[in-house]
């Protein structure tokens, strides 16, 4: 039996970056309408139900008063207004605790059955290592608005961000090596040519950070002018914040925050224009790397002109979370074109 072709194990795989992708989305959800500190306890088990009567909404609502968010952001909040924010965050966990079930009773059945090959298993040992990570961060982020701050830490918020954009693409990368079983793929393709998606993916990846920064300390609410920020293309007070905080501006101070997230997008567009470019210059229309350059490509365009959008909109909730759903699939993109890139498929 082709143990790398097994359909059962790629979808259990593909809907578990669904899910992923589903979790973040209802995160960014959560961060943009306040939500995050709603839960301030973690239960593993007990959690798991949201409060069932009068009582334990008032409990519930009683340990949230307990934290700055409420003392100093939302002391007129009602009940009903609590209700609202603790939804969010609890669907937010929910997905969490369906992911770790769904990664894994399928992997326990498929060890089992012994349908995991040698080389397989070793990957699903490090996919689950980087979940339980993901969710340490997770409460360690809400930790950090939970005694002194009214919001999470925004360095906390792109570490968990990133760690959940990290999970993804290495189940995503472990879903294409089964997707393409190994008679089907030939030498890895070892020239220069591989390393320009992995260059693009990584400057993808400190975007998407730089976005979280941009998120957690609501720098997208300021300069909401394009192209240049309130007439200039450099604000005095970027040089200013360098000149008195040095390197600490850049991931604390939100008007430099705002500007690398800008010119680092207008990098990323170019290069990817280039990219493309040498694609459709030298392979056939049909190649599978000119197609998924092309696919790149759109993407990039889709999430530029967005986040334009959203900024001059001054970031409304369904136009933040679309940007960042936009985010990954532009990182899977590029996760797609990099592995296409290294490996000749049939």
């Amino acid at each position: 039996m082709n143990l790398r072709g097994d359909r059962a194990i790629k979808w259990w795989l593909a809907s578990g970056c669904f899910l992923i992708f589903l979790m973040v989305i209802v995160g960014g959800i959560t961060r943009l309408t306040g939500s995050g500190l709603s839960i301030t306890e973690w239960k593993v088990v007990t959690g798991t139900l949201p409060p069932m009567n009068d009582q334990q909404w008032q409990e519930e609502f009683d340990k949230y008063k307990q934290i700055p968010q409420y003392q100093q952001l939302n002391s007129y909040f009602e009940l009903s207004d609590f209700k609202k924010i603790y939804f969010w965050e609890y669907i937010h966990r929910l997905i969490g605790r369906m992911i770790g079930f769904v990664f894994l009773i399928p992997f326990i059945y498929f060890y089992v059955k012994k349908r995991i090959s040698k080389q397989l298993l070793p990957r699903l040992l490090g996919m689950f290592m980087l979940g339980a990570l993901q969710g340490f961060i997770g409460w360690y982020m809400v930790s950090s608005g939970l005694s002194e701050n009214i919001r999470v830490s925004h360095l906390r918020l792109a570490l968990h961000l990133g760690t959940a954009f990290i999970t993804f693409g290495y189940i995503f990368y472990v879903l294409l090596l089964e997707i393409y079983p190994q008679d089907t793929i030939k030498q890895p393709d070892v020239t220069h040519k591989q390393f320009f998606p992995v260059i693009l993916l990584t400057l993808i990846f400190l975007q998407i950070i730089i976005g979280a920064f941009v998120a957690g300390t609501h720098a997208g609410f300021i300069y909401n002018t394009w192209p240049k920020m309130e007439g200039q293309w450099l604000p005095d007070a970027v040089p200013y914040a360098w000149a008195n905080d040095g390197l600490s501006s850049i991931i604390n101070n939100i008007v430099t925050i705002q500007f690398i997230h800008r010119n680092l997008a207008y990098l990323i567009v170019i290069l990817s224009i280039v990219w493309w470019y040498l694609q459709k210059r030298n392979y056939p229309a049909f190649d599978k790397r000119v197609r998924a350059s092309n696919m790149l490509m759109m993407v990039i365009i889709l999430q530029a002109g967005l986040g334009i959008f959203t900024l001059l909109a001054r970031v409304p909730v369904w136009m933040g979370v679309l940007h960042q759903a936009m985010a990954f699939v532009l990182f899977a993109s590029d996760i797609y074109l990099t592995f296409i890139s290294r490996y000749k498929t049939a």
